[in-house]
């Protein structure tokens, strides 16, 4: 912790020039006044922090908690986060700066500073590494099919992803289609509920990766997501949102459910946020859904990490609400 008091502590725990995290033991203890000062730079350190409750935490690692990014208490919690900082360091510190910022700001403006996040990474050498080394041949297309598939039954109005064949991977058609049916549910007073489900194998395998790659520029990327949000239009109808979730439920499958009201999950349904290990953070609303349902050090582990959840687990943690029987 001396280290954290450093005019150099900054860079020092930079991804540019430094270690790609910060992991400090919680057992460890100190002066409170030292504890006062490693906590303000906590706060600003580049990199991810890690604290490691292996022991029960001294009282200063009580205090300390609360700052870092990540809590885990085991070993196998934190290999798979420090894998992903040493692989895609850049993303990393850009996931973490993200969501501390996202404490101070309302919903709207945390969904601009994940978009913004998101194309500036796009532009970066992790995600082009990670373009590079993808390869492999489009899937075929569900020819004819509309992207969500838009029903209303009495005062529901049920939308469904229809893009079975792909796991209902979210491309651009998708996100269109999404975000026209919940502008007809906040233009329509007389729908009481919006459910979204999905058909297929799956809720949503997340981004459609066959898209990945393919915006003009980001600066236009930016422009459209600010614009045409699903993540922004389900906020605004979230007490009259409804999810029903199976299978994979990844990246946007993840994101997108957790600003329903409720959240139904199947027994086989898996989450999953696998973006940083692209070089890229979750780019679908995650970093302002997530943290509400989950909290901050949760979303930060889960994304850092790359690891699945399942439902149970899911709904120990309030992802979900409950467990479809």
């Amino acid at each position: 912790m001396a280290g954290l008091r450093s005019a150099l502590a900054l860079e020092a725990h930079s991804p540019l020039a430094g270690a790609p995290i910060l992991v400090v033991d919680l057992a460890g203890d100190g002066p409170m006044a030292e504890i006062a000062a490693a906590a303000a730079m906590l706060a600003r350190v580049p990199c991810p922090t890690v604290g490691l409750a292996l022991e029960t935490p001294s009282p200063a690692g009580a205090r300390l908690a609360p700052v870092f990014d990540i809590l885990v208490e085991c070993e196998d919690d934190l290999a798979p986060v420090r894998a992903s900082a040493e692989r895609c360091p850049l993303a990393a510190a850009t996931l973490v700066q993200v969501l501390r910022h996202g404490r101070t700001l309302d919903l709207h403006e945390r969904l601009i500073a994940e978009s913004l996040a998101y194309s500036t990474l796009q532009t970066g050498p992790e995600f082009a590494a990670w373009l590079a080394a993808r390869g492999g041949a489009p899937q075929r297309e569900d020819g004819g099919r509309p992207a969500v598939r838009a029903r209303r039954e009495g005062a529901r109005l049920r939308l469904t992803l229809d893009r079975p064949r792909k796991r209902n991977a979210f491309s651009v058609e998708m996100r269109d289609a999404l975000a026209e049916g919940l502008i007809l549910a906040l233009s329509d007073d007389s729908i009481e509920e919006i459910l979204l489900d999905g058909e297929g194998p799956s809720f949503c395998s997340g981004g459609d990766l066959d898209e990945f790659g393919s915006f003009p520029d980001s600066a236009t990327a930016h422009a459209v997501r600010s614009a045409r949000s699903p993540a922004r239009l389900l906020s605004l109808c979230a007490e009259r949102a409804r999810a029903v979730v199976h299978g994979a439920c990844v990246g946007a499958g993840c994101e997108l459910p957790a600003f329903c009201r409720r959240v139904c999950a199947r027994e086989d349904a898996f989450f999953q946020l696998p973006e940083v290990g692209m070089g890229l953070v979750p780019g679908a609303g995650g970093t302002a859904s997530l943290p509400s349902r989950i909290g901050r050090q949760r979303t930060a582990w889960l994304a850092l990490s790359g690891s699945r959840i399942d439902a149970a687990k899911a709904l120990r943690w309030g992802l979900v609400d409950e467990i479809a029987q």
